[in-house]
């Protein structure tokens, strides 16, 4: 069994986790991320990329690698794990048990996420085989994904029980701020950052807020049943 964290001290609030869409040109999010990545408190930057040749992959990659790590982000990519070393980033998200195993050679030099998990026994064999982090709530390839309330269960009961970390991938700022009182780890924030109309700085600035804001209410509640 993955190892319990039931007796370790309170967890400090959840940071930000950011997934960018899915690009076919990192160069203009070269100039956007880094003033977005100083501001917040973003531990993460997962890179989505669409489909292309690993040459141009790479070179999408390591255009985004080292602006980003200079701001004290990690730099992981979606699924391309056989990239990662090659382009400089900090490690990989993969999806599933057998995406898993195919990366297992990135750790222990780089970070190896995984989600995609559909049941507790899943992501108590992830935990087990060593997974960096584990993520609940992304969407299938399918797009389908469970409900906000089933997703607060499962990051709940992870994080009251086991030691690696948990990620809540929040579809919306509602369910960021439900996730934050969960005992998430880190809250992964993507395509309503990026399609807010009054852009990306502003939908941040409300989701850490939101977060901020979440887990203290919990915490204060928490502090009040147990003086």
């Amino acid at each position: 069994m993955a190892s319990s964290k039931s007796h370790l001290p309170a967890q400090p609030a959840p940071r930000l986790y950011l997934a960018t869409p899915a690009l076919d040109d990192t160069a203009a999010f070269a100039a956007l991320l880094p003033p977005l990545l100083a501001e917040f408190d973003i531990a993460a930057l997962l890179l989505r990329l669409q489909d292309a040749d690993e040459r141009t992959l790479t070179s999408r990659i390591k255009a985004l690698a080292g602006p980003v790590q200079a701001t004290g982000t990690a730099l992981l990519v979606d699924r391309q794990h056989n990239l990662v070393a090659r382009a400089g980033a900090d490690g990989a998200h993969v999806g599933g048990l057998r995406e898993m195993e195919e990366a297992a050679s990135l750790q222990p030099q780089r970070i190896l996420g995984v989600g995609q998990l559909h049941t507790r026994h899943d992501a108590m064999l992830a935990g087990e085989s060593g997974a960096d982090y584990l993520l609940f709530g992304e969407p299938s390839d399918a797009g389908e994904r469970p409900s906000p309330e089933a997703i607060f269960e499962r990051l709940q009961w992870w994080a009251e029980l086991f030691e690696p970390p948990c990620v809540g991938y929040a579809a919306t700022l509602e369910e960021a701020a439900l996730f934050a009182g969960s005992g998430a780890d880190f809250v992964m924030v993507a395509d309503f950052v990026w399609s807010d109309a009054r852009g990306p700085k502003a939908a941040l600035t409300d989701a850490q807020a939101a977060i901020a804001g979440s887990f203290a209410q919990t915490r204060d509640a928490a502090q009040a049943a147990h003086p």
